[in-house]
């Protein structure tokens, strides 16, 4: 069945109006998008025998997407949460054209009614006190990147910031106070879905970020590579795997866990938990939406279910003696 409005038409006003300017979702959530859009049409049109540029709409039936699917955890390898993060993409599509193509209106209901697949909730990787203070004694401080590198894996751990996010990090973001208020030091991050968030900084944190931007204008990133150039979130992965690796000799431990940047971000949530700081708190720190996200991070460590089990643990008592042993409750039942 033919549409009235092209398929490229459609997706132009997906990505350009819908996405960008009615949701204003975030250039991450896109890239995601456009990638999930893109394996799609490439499926289609080998499923069809056309050009990408001659799809229709009602090429990307529900059949065709379940072919898709199934092609991604098949033929590419991928996972069961890839695949419903891409499901996710095609189903934001067809909810977009459900209102500009009122005849396909059973086909994108047909996509909706696909389920996404159940997967298993991954446990969180974090790093214990010892674990993280070895890994931010790693860097040479007597060297500027070294200097860059300690900073950068403080303020990750004091923060619990996205790598993105840091890398992201511009000069105007930090307030930096100076003593006697250098307790009052705070950074606005940019978050998911341009959400900010204020979050405080520990005094030394503010004096290694000081030192670290010296003169520099506001309007610079704070994080520079090699080059004097914004660090990606690349290479912020890179630079955290490199330390890890430097380490591991020390703390064996950390050969068997997968760290990455967000694992420091993990760290920084578990370890407030434990010195007390209430669940909401915490949410509001790391930027998420709903408490029930954060809750992962009560569920997962063991030390405060310990914790929470010893004040609830049953102490051996005395054994009493039974009652057909105690003559005298006998005696007293008797008298009565």
């Amino acid at each position: 069945m033919s549409t009235r409005t092209s398929l490229p038409t459609l997706l132009r006003g997906f990505f350009e109006d819908y996405l960008t300017a009615q949701r204003d979702v975030s250039a991450n959530t896109i890239h995601a998008y456009r990638d999930s859009i893109k394996l799609l049409l490439l499926f289609a049109a080998r499923d069809t025998g056309r050009q990408v540029v001659r799809l229709r709409l009602g090429d990307l039936g529900a059949d065709t997407v379940l072919a898709f699917l199934e092609h991604l955890e098949t033929q590419r390898g991928n996972t069961a949460s890839t695949r419903n993060a891409r499901l996710a993409a095609i189903k934001s599509f067809m909810r977009f054209c459900e209102y500009r193509e009122p005849a396909l209106l059973e086909q994108i209901r047909r996509v909706h009614a696909i389920p996404f697949k159940r997967t298993s909730k991954a446990s969180i990787t974090y790093l214990e006190k010892s674990e993280i203070d070895a890994l931010l004694a790693a860097p040479d401080r007597n060297t500027a990147q070294g200097r860059r590198d300690y900073a950068l894996l403080l303020f990750l751990y004091n923060t619990g910031a996205r790598a993105n996010e840091a890398a992201q990090l511009t000069i105007g973001d930090l307030h930096l106070a100076h003593p006697p208020q250098s307790d009052h030091s705070f950074v606005r991050i940019y978050g998911k879905g341009s959400k900010q968030r204020l979050c405080p900084l520990w005094p030394h944190t503010a004096s290694e970020l000081t030192a670290l931007i010296g003169a520099r204008a506001h309007t610079e990133h704070v994080f520079l590579n090699r080059c004097s150039h914004p660090i990606t979130r690349f290479g912020i992965h890179t630079l955290v795997e490199r330390y890890v690796e430097r380490v591991s000799a020390e703390m064996p431990g950390l050969a068997t866990k997968q760290v990455s940047p967000h694992s420091i971000r993990h760290t920084c949530a578990t370890h407030l938990l434990r010195s007390g700081v209430d669940i909401n708190t915490i949410r509001a720190w790391l930027g998420h939406v709903s408490v029930d996200t954060t809750n992962v991070y009560a569920e997962t460590d063991l030390e405060m279910k310990a914790k929470a089990l010893a004040c609830c643990e049953v102490k051996e008592t005395n054994r009493t003696k039974r009652w057909r042993d105690d003559t005298d409750l006998m005696a007293f039942l008797r008298s009565l």
